[in-house]
């Protein structure tokens, strides 16, 4: 290829394609959904909706934004299990039913370095049809508990 040509290519190849940056984005294209809690906070969780990602949720991630999580979606609910395997980063679990209601909560639950499948388990006493995971530590400095209610919708 000629330098001219491949110095066109690059030059369209570089300013043709979205810069990196989602300053401003709307996070629904992101593959976000907000998350607006009672005292008025907005998480922006990604969403977990299929086994593949249910499966690894936020497993190898060194950090959590204090403004971020991840919604696990299941299409029934049940008293789903949670564990830590793999996690670096200590979390909360809040389990919330069909009608968005926090049923269950394990707050500052910590890393498991185990490498075999000996992790603790984390399961709520009632049926869950959303588990949303945040930063450890953020349930209590958003006092959300048990009955609280959250806003969102599911794409």
């Amino acid at each position: 290829m000629q330098r001219p040509k491949l110095f066109a290519l690059l030059f369209i190849l570089l300013f043709s394609t979205p810069c990196s940056t989602h300053a401003g984005a709307d996070p629904a294209t992101l593959g976000l959904v907000q998350i607006t809690l009672p005292g008025g906070a907005i998480i922006q969780a990604e969403l977990a909706d299929t086994p593949q990602k249910r499966a690894t949720g936020l497993m190898y991630r060194e950090h959590l934004d204090a403004d971020r999580g991840m919604l696990f979606t299941f299409t029934q609910a049940q008293a789903w299990v949670f564990w830590m395997k793999n996690t670096k980063i200590p979390l909360d679990l809040i389990w919330i039913n069909e009608k968005k209601q926090i049923i269950h909560m394990e707050q500052n639950v910590p890393i498991c370095t185990r490498t075999d499948d000996s992790c603790p388990q984390y399961r709520p006493n009632e049926d869950a049809l959303y588990v949303l995971e945040l930063a450890a530590g953020r349930a209590e400095s958003l006092k959300l508990q048990r009955g609280s209610k959250l806003q969102f919708k599911i794409p």
